[in-house]
């Protein structure tokens, strides 16, 4: 596998998306999102499974949306939070709402301890990738030198410390959120100690 091989879908949802999340998220968990989709598509890619491409694109664009304050709640965690905003930017799109449904069951699916690649395989793929790139798990999935030719073209940018810090202040602000049982779970260490920052 090459990155060369992983095509970004053309579609105008994912060309809208992207700008909504170069938009609004910073530099270091834009790249997150990108390389999200990447990881994803590369493995589903190798692995023969079936899936979406552009269903994964956008909820790759979308799944961490919701940690940025423009669209941060005050009542529910990150995650459902980034599904609402998910299926009110796929309605914007047109899509049906069984595909809006699809989509925010994988953006939601991403922080799942475990995903049912048959129901929801964007979802597996989106939890997959995303605990790759935030926690180092999976890390056998590709070669070090696909790993390090993603990294070169999508640079972490001190990713680690952002996106911790972002997880701290969901725990701290919503106990029952899934970022505070991942605090809870000790997430903080695997972050720090992410292979793909080595």
């Amino acid at each position: 596998m090459t990155f060369d091989a992983i095509k970004m879908p053309d579609t105008p949802a994912c060309a809208t998306a992207l700008e909504v999340a170069t938009a609004y998220c910073s530099p270091a968990l834009l790249n997150h999102s990108i390389r999200a989709y990447v990881w994803a598509a590369a493995y589903g890619t190798e692995q023969g499974i079936d899936f979406d491409p552009e269903l994964l694109y956008v909820a790759a664009m979308f799944h961490d949306i919701a940690l940025m304050p423009e669209f941060d709640s005050h009542t529910v965690g990150f995650d459902d939070a980034s599904g609402h905003v998910a299926w009110v930017f796929a309605a914007g799109a047109g899509w049906p709402a069984a595909r809006r449904q699809r989509l925010v069951e994988a953006v939601v699916a991403h922080m799942l301890d475990e995903v049912d690649v048959t129901a929801d395989p964007e979802g597996f793929l989106l939890e997959r990738s995303t605990s790759l790139d935030i926690s180092g798990r999976y890390m056998d999935d590709f070669s070090d030198a696909f790993k390090a030719e993603v990294l070169e073209v999508y640079p972490r940018l001190g990713i680690a410390e952002e996106f911790l810090g972002c997880f701290r202040d969901q725990a701290e602000r919503k106990p029952e959120s899934s970022a505070a049982a991942a605090i809870r779970n000790d997430i903080a260490q695997r972050i720090l100690t992410n292979g793909l920052d080595a």
